[in-house]
């Protein structure tokens, strides 16, 4: 029998009260604004693009590199309202992090930077002559408030913006002052990391650990993060403590002798000099950091590096050489973590897996525990919803017994036939009510292997009877198009099977070993999609939507990402009305094959594509008369376009998408997406393809300035997001409009839409009342309800485990809803959702990655090379109802929390149902692997990092516990996760 777990610990903490305090002494140098004009002059003197505001981030980057003390605050910015603040901060009990004639020599040194040609050399000598006039002075004793906050209209914390960093890092010095935590095997001795502007929170990263792996000795660290967050309504502030591993590459090519770091690709290095870089500065323990990439035919530091803009500075010590670190990384990791090259999955595989499991992230979290000030407490534990049923009336069965089992399969198979011909009626609702539906479908084959796999798949999955006509010899696949068909009492399914030729599967008609314009890359991609579109229209354009099952290699076979011939492919087929899910060729080379689990891969493609044609069996609620009857769910997503390098901001597409239950009692739901050519709801499949309309990414276009006209100047970063604002409000307004007349649960991913819709934000939201835009918030509509969903991206969310009521044995992951006791249940609007494991990570709860552990059947192990996997924690506030008409914001929660367990799928969604569908349109708007950059490996999936191109958290597997690489210290990237 399963243990029941009452409570669950967050990795969390919180002042004791609104009232507690703590006043914190700073060194603090303020930005010298007296500079500004003169720099912005020297910055955009001859250019026809000017700068608004002068960039410092080379000049910040210096300063993580050779003064890791000093924590660097973003510039104050006019258009937050903020008034002049401090750039630079040191804890006043530190030595002094950079004295006067190192900080002038950084200024002359970032001067220099700023307008290196030689033509400029007098305009950077009178600015330079400013400074030395007008010198920076360093107020010695500036008092900081790191835990008291006003709160916000909402009743929710409101930190000031300096507690992100200075708070987070008061908390990490308290930690360092610990005895190290003991693991059994040894002690980890923990250093931090330096803070830029762009840096959440603080980071400790503790000595590299060898780890006997098969090829030799892998290298990886612990890490821990301290973030600062708020919860709605709450007046009180949270820290989260993630724990996590980070990853060293040492491996060299046998043939190359250094490491292996694709084109284009970048990470980070942790630096340790054995004496300060700087003349007369302090030798810090903290880590310097700074980021190698191979650009313009070598491998060198980003930018030249932080030594690179010291080029004409006399440093104590050299900086490290590229070259010498790459070809001999293992020889400077052991030399006292000299330079450590953080591993990335673009440099290959690594014998340590990643992640800790929850034992040992509860152990390694009770330690640190012991460094909080008395002013602060471990927030409390969460306990179980009062309301019973954690999971929907129509659950997925899995029984142990294999005649059971094999009966349960062949229900689900029975269902997504009938729900698939009850989407199919959606398509063709011009049919006669006694004729049955037709799944038309495409096998778009490359290998005879895979070609009779996804055959046999899709018999499966749909439990087909007989072979539907195949021909007697393999070979009649080769020549001519094969066509398949099945007759089922609820639809006819006909499969037509079709050599992809290898000019439409091959790479993109691009020069290889360059780097490609957006326009290049523009135009094969145009190309590829006209000459996809006319070979499947070969059999004249189709009526409805049809799905074709596409055999691709995958994006690192070919000759780079901008080769990758998938979004082509996808953006052709929809020309066609044809859907598309691409399935792998099958390969078996060094460190990897996809032939042992390639009837796996079949089965999810077919699952994926026929929920393309919102095909689902929908999660029933088990919450009877507690929720409002024919409860509709309607899902708001932003599709972010990323025009990567070309601007500096993406564009946007908001899509919204409708699930309607059938009364039917298997789980029949209706799908539909909104339209914004048309402003009506229409199938789902009909939404992806009118989405592919929407896919290009437009030019930005700056007018060439006129004679005695002012150089022309970007449009405003803020500017464009106002608008975009603008615009995804008033669809918003459209959308909720088209809905009114029957009751509606608005579902809504907080880090995906609240830069669009900022009702959304901690900052904003009240309760029950709803805003689209400028105007004043008003009273919810009487048949609306909303829920905002987030989840552990960016840290949002705490790293979370079950506490075992027996404490000599490990703490587990329940799976249910939880709520925090400390709120009265009258006035709880905000609840966590937690779901078990997924059934592929097999990883004990009690695994431990640092030392040998005995198991449950008496053996030793070592866990250090397995992948440690954990489901993320979801918070699920209920912002808005209605208590007064009966509403319980408990149910509500519960009902979402159920929508994350569809009873076809063998795992749980990181995100409600809806919201799942909603995410996965960008599909059709977005290369995803044209934009993939595996170069970081991210303390989530995709989810990871803040408003990627690929969905965040949509995989239908846990999110990991951890990575190697942190967010970039200088920029945000992030990279894509393809399952």
């Amino acid at each position: 029998m399963a243990l029941r777990y009452e409570s669950v610990r967050t990795a969390s903490w919180r002042p004791v009260s609104p009232d507690a305090s703590h006043i914190a002494r700073y060194r603090a140098l303020p930005f010298p604004e007296q500079w500004r004009d003169a720099l912005l002059d020297l910055c955009n003197v001859g250019r026809e693009k000017h700068w608004e505001t002068v960039p410092t981030w080379r000049i910040d980057q210096v300063m993580q590199a050779f003064a890791p003390d000093l924590l660097v605050r973003p510039r104050p910015s006019q258009y937050r309202g903020e008034g002049p603040g401090f750039w630079l901060y040191a804890p006043h009990a530190c030595p002094d992090p950079l004295p006067g004639p190192a900080l002038q020599g950084l200024l002359g040194a970032w001067l220099r930077d700023l307008r290196p040609e030689p033509e400029h050399r007098s305009r950077v000598a009178e600015v330079r002559a400013l400074f030395q006039e007008e010198p920076p002075h360093w107020e010695e004793d500036v008092a900081v408030e790191l835990l008291r906050c006003p709160t916000t209209a909402g009743g929710t914390a409101a930190p000031d913006a300096r507690h992100f960093q200075l708070t987070t890092d008061w908390l990490a010095r308290r930690i360092l002052s610990l005895e190290p935590y003991d693991f059994g095997a040894g002690r980890l001795h923990f250093r931090a990391m330096p803070r830029g502007p762009q840096d959440q929170g603080a980071e400790l990263v503790s000595q590299a650990l060898p780890h006997d792996a098969q090829r030799g000795t892998e290298w990886y660290s612990v890490v821990l993060n301290i973030t600062l967050q708020t919860v709605p309504f709450d007046p009180l502030p949270r820290f989260h403590l993630h724990t996590h591993i980070r990853r060293y590459a040492t491996r060299t090519g046998a043939k190359s002798g250094r490491l292996h770091l694709p084109f284009g690709r970048r990470t980070t290095v942790l630096l340790r000099p054995r004496v300060p870089w700087l003349p007369g500065a302090p030798l810090s323990e903290r880590f310097a950091v700074a980021r190698l990439a191979w650009l313009q035919g070598n491998h060198d530091w980003v930018g030249g590096g932080p030594a690179g803009m010291l080029r004409n500075v006399s440093l104590t010590e050299s900086f490290p050489d590229a070259e010498a670190l790459l070809t001999a990384p293992a020889e400077w990791l052991q030399d006292d973590m000299r330079a450590a090259v953080v591993h990335s999955t673009a440099m290959g595989s690594h014998e340590v897996g990643v992640g800790l499991m929850s034992d040992q992230r509860s152990a390694i979290t009770e330690w640190a525990e012991k460094a909080l000030p008395e002013e602060m407490c471990p927030s409390p534990a969460l306990v179980r919803t009062r309301l019973s049923g954690s999971t929907p009336a129509n659950p997925r069965q899995d029984p142990s017994n294999p005649a059971k089992k094999a009966e349960a399969n062949l229900r689900r198979a029975e269902a997504r036939r009938k729900g698939t011909a009850f989407a199919l009626g959606d398509l063709t609702s011009e049919a006669a009510p006694d004729e049955i539906p037709v799944l038309e479908t495409r096998l778009l084959w490359q290998t005879p292997v895979m070609r009779d796999t996804a055959i046999a798949a899709l018999i499966a999955h749909l439990d087909l009877k007989g072979d539907g006509g195949a021909p007697e010899t393999p070979t009649a696949y080769d020549t001519d198009p094969v066509v398949l068909e099945w007759q089922m009492p609820e639809l006819v399914v006909r499969l037509r099977c079709v050599k992809l030729p290898r000019i439409l599967g091959g790479d993109l008609p691009l020069p290889e070993g360059v780097r490609h314009s957006r326009d290049a890359v523009t135009s094969a991609l145009g190309v590829r999609r006209a000459q996809t579109a006319d070979f499947v229209k070969g059999d004249g354009v189709l009526s409805t939507p049809e799905l074709a099952l596409v055999e691709l290699d995958r994006a690192k076979d070919f000759s780079s990402s901008a080769h990758d011939p998938k979004f082509a492919l996808r953006l052709g087929c929809a020309d066609a009305r044809v859907l598309t899910q691409f399935l792998a060729v099958p390969k078996k080379v060094k460190g990897y094959n996809s032939e042992k689990n390639a009837e796996f891969r079949a089965a999810k493609a077919w699952d994926d594509g026929l929920r393309q044609l919102g095909v689902r069996v929908h999660p029933e609620h088990s919450l009877g008369h507690q929720l409002p009857p024919d409860l509709r769910y309607l899902a708001i997503w932003m599709v972010r376009k990323n025009a990567r390098s070309r601007t500096r901001w993406a564009g946007h597409v908001p899509v919204a998408v409708l699930v309607t239950p059938q009364p039917s009692g298997e789980g029949s739901a209706r799908v539909q997406g909104w339209d914004e050519e048309t402003r009506a709801w229409v199938p789902y499949p009909v939404m992806l393809l009118r989405l592919t309309r929407r896919a290009e990414v437009p030019h930005r276009v700056v007018p060439v300035p006129r004679g005695g006209e002012e150089p022309a100047r970007l449009p405003s970063w803020w500017s464009d997001m106002a608008e975009q604002r603008r615009a995804a409000e008033e669809w918003l307004e459209k959308v909720l409009r088209s809905v009114r007349g029957a009751p509606t649960a608005l579902l809504a991913h907080g880090q995906n839409m609240r830069s669009h819709w900022t009702w959304l934000q901690d900052g904003k939201v009240v309760t029950d009342k709803f805003r689209g835009g400028h105007a004043p918030a008003r009273r919810l509509d009487p048949d609306l309800r909303i829920i905002r969903v987030r989840s552990a991206r960016g840290r949002e969310t705490p790293q979370w485990w079950g506490l075992n009521p027996d404490p000599d044995r490990a703490n587990g992951l329940p799976a249910h809803l939880w709520t925090d006791p400390s709120t009265p249940p009258a006035e709880a609007r905000v609840f966590w959702s937690t779901t078990p494991k997924a059934q592929t990570f097999k990883l004990s709860v009690a695994a431990d990655k640092l030392a040998p552990r005995v198991n449950t059947k008496g053996k030793l192990t070592i866990d250090t090379g397995e992948a440690a996997w954990n489901p993320g924690l979801v918070e699920l506030a209920v912002v808005g109802c209605h208590p007064q008409d009966g509403d319980v914001p408990e149910a509500l929660a519960l009902a979402v929390h159920q929508l994350r367990q569809a009873p076809d799928l063998p795992d749980a969604l990181s995100l409600p149902l809806p919201l799942h569908l909603a995410g996965l349109s960008q599909e059709y708007v977005l290369p995803t692997r044209a934009d993939e950059d595996s170069a970081a490996e991210t303390d989530q999936t995709a989810d990871t990092n803040p408003d990627v191109a690929a969905a965040p958290g949509l995989a239908r597997v846990p999110e990991p516990a951890e990575s190697d690489e942190q967010l970039s210290l200088f920029e945000s990237a992030a990279g894509a996760t393809e399952v």
